[in-house]
């Protein structure tokens, strides 16, 4: 029994699919259906149901998955173990990213923690916010760049790069504008067109409009604020956006401030654990990058939701559970959290 074998298993058990597993260890989809074939092999049982299109775990599987898990979880602790005492960091990190939201400042940091660090493999993958934050609460994920449904999901650390408020866009010369304040009611008297359940917007409009026993008709929907944009300046549908994303279309739709979402759309880092010496470092380098000048960012970045920030937009906070509204300032070093 050899260690990738562990690794391939856990990897197909996590993604339920051999084609994902395999692009997740970076095998092709043959190498990893081969390896798992041995172990089951050397244990003297099929650990994986493939009658259906998704792998599913025999009895057997769910039996010997957590010991995999365990076991893998050892060699990585015996190696950072080595690798405190010789000053020398190794191991993996996967970071999570929301889809269609390029912040620079995370590549960045990506950038620098592996120039310091070139002994640890980093991995990138994108999925909605609501994937994400399972995954990092599950352990699949280290670190992730999320839209949050709170200002700190439960049992995480946070920290949060922009906050902002929900607007609503719409072409020249639609009713929209005449009015002096926008309300929810205002918009649900026409098509709306914004992100897809799942995405930080999207809790934040869905949750505003339940508090009010508002039923909006979502008459489109998109993954990209861009697409968004170009379907409401073809006077399709009024847009909900956040600010930042209004802003890179304010040449042909005009962004009105949603007066009765008070709640702000938020975008943060969220991680659980900071054991690995790997990770604390990551989150330095984080901090560092998000902390300086305001972060760039792509106007599809679907931007989340969360509490009051009462410093404004683009306040950047660290976040820590139990802190019960107590906000700390980011330049403290996270890897002390």
């Amino acid at each position: 029994m050899e260690l990738r074998q562990l690794e391939y298993f856990v990897a197909v058990a996590e993604e339920r699919n051999f084609t994902r597993a395999a692009e997740r260890v970076h095998i092709s989809q043959s190498g990893v259906s081969a390896q798992i074939r041995q172990l089951e092999r050397e244990l003297g049982a099929e650990l994986f149901d493939r009658s259906a299109r998704t792998a599913t775990l025999t009895v057997a599987g769910k039996a010997a998955l957590e010991h995999a898990r365990a076991a893998l979880a050892a060699v990585g602790a015996l190696s950072q173990a080595v690798g405190e005492v010789t000053d020398l960091i190794r191991g993996r990190l996967t970071v999570g990213m929301v889809i269609g939201c390029t912040v620079t400042p995370l590549f960045d940091a990506l950038a620098a923690f592996h120039r310091a660090h070139p002994g640890v493999e980093i991995s990138l993958l994108e999925d909605n916010s609501d994937r994400l934050i399972e995954g990092v609460r599950g352990g699949t994920l280290d670190l992730a760049l999320v839209g949050t449904a709170t200002a700190t999901p439960g049992g995480l650390d946070a920290l949060t790069i922009i906050s902002e408020r929900l607007v609503a866009a719409v072409p020249a010369g639609h009713p929209l504008t005449e009015q002096e304040r926008v309300t929810l009611r205002d918009l649900s008297a026409y098509p709306i067109v914004c992100m897809p359940p799942g995405t930080g917007l999207r809790t934040v409009f869905d949750q505003a409009c339940a508090a009010q026993g508002i039923q909006p008709v979502i008459a489109l929907q998109a993954s990209a604020a861009d697409a968004i944009a170009d379907l409401a300046a073809r006077g399709l549908a009024v847009a909900v956006l956040s600010d930042s994303m209004a802003a890179h279309h304010r040449d042909r739709l005009t962004a009105l401030t949603v007066d009765d979402v008070e709640t702000p759309a938020l975008l943060a880092l969220i991680w659980k654990d900071t054991h690995s010496p790997a990770m604390r470092e990551l989150l330095v380098h984080s901090r560092r990058a998000f902390t300086g000048p305001a972060p760039e960012r792509d106007p599809s970045c679907r931007a989340p939701v969360s509490g009051r920030d009462a410093r404004g937009p683009d306040a950047s906070t660290l976040i820590t559970p139990g802190a019960a509204g107590r906000r700390t300032d980011a330049g403290a070093d996270p890897a002390a959290r």
